[in-house]
C-alpha cells in the first residue's frame, strides 16, 4: 500500500501520510489512555466525605500521570534511537493528558480515553492544515508550530482545571 501512495504526487494529504508514517511516537496516546483509568474514584461517598479536599489532589494527579507517560521517551531514547524532540514530547504529552482529564470530567474515567483517541484520529486523517482553524484543530502532528503549542497549553490547562473542579463523571 505504501508503494502505491509513494507513486502518487506528493501534495496535501499524501505529504501528511508521509509525516504520519515517520511519526513513531505512539506511546504517548497509549500511555495516557491507560492512565485515564486511574482518574476515577471507586466510591462516590468517599469522595464526598474526605477530610482533605479532592480538588488539589485531582489537579496534581493529571500532571503526575502526564509526567509518568512522558518519562517513557527519554527512557527509550537512552537505548539508541531518537524518536522525537523533548519539546514535541512535552507539548503533545501535556495536551493529550489535558484531553484525557477533560474526557474524564465529561464522560467518566471509564470512557476518558475516547476524547484523546478521537482527536488523534482526526489529526492523522484531516487534510493538511492550511488555515488557522485547521492548524489549531490538528495541533498534534506538526511539530514546532506556535498554534499547536498554544492549543496544547490551553487544552492541558482547561482539561486539568475542569477535572480538578468537577471531578470524574459518575
Amino acid at each position: 500500500m505504501w508503494k502505491e501512495l509513494e507513486a502518487l504526487p506528493r501534495a496535501g494529504q499524501f505529504a501528511r501520510i508521509e509525516a504520519i508514517r515517520g511519526c513513531r511516537c505512539s506511546s504517548w496516546p497509549r500511555g495516557e489512555m491507560a492512565a485515564s483509568v486511574g482518574l476515577g474514584g471507586q466510591d462516590l461517598a468517599l469522595d464526598r466525605t474526605a477530610a482533605i479536599r479532592w480538588a488539589p489532589r485531582r489537579a496534581a494527579r493529571v500532571p503526575l500521570c502526564g509526567a509518568a507517560v512522558a518519562a517513557v521517551l527519554p527512557a527509550v531514547q537512552a537505548f539508541g534511537e531518537s524518536l522525537a524532540t523533548p519539546a514535541f514530547g512535552v507539548r503533545d504529552g501535556a495536551g493529550l493528558m489535558g484531553l484525557t482529564a477533560l474526557g474524564a470530567a465529561l464522560s467518566g474515567a471509564r470512557y476518558a480515553w475516547m476524547l484523546p483517541f478521537a482527536w488523534l484520529c482526526f489529526s492523522f486523517f484531516a487534510p493538511a492544515p492550511t488555515s488557522a482553524p485547521m492548524r489549531v484543530a490538528s495541533w498534534l502532528l506538526p511539530s514546532g508550530t506556535a498554534a499547536g503549542t498554544w492549543t496544547a497549553l490551553v487544552v492541558a490547562v482547561a482539561g486539568t482545571a475542569d477535572y480538578a473542579v468537577a471531578g470524574p463523571r459518575r
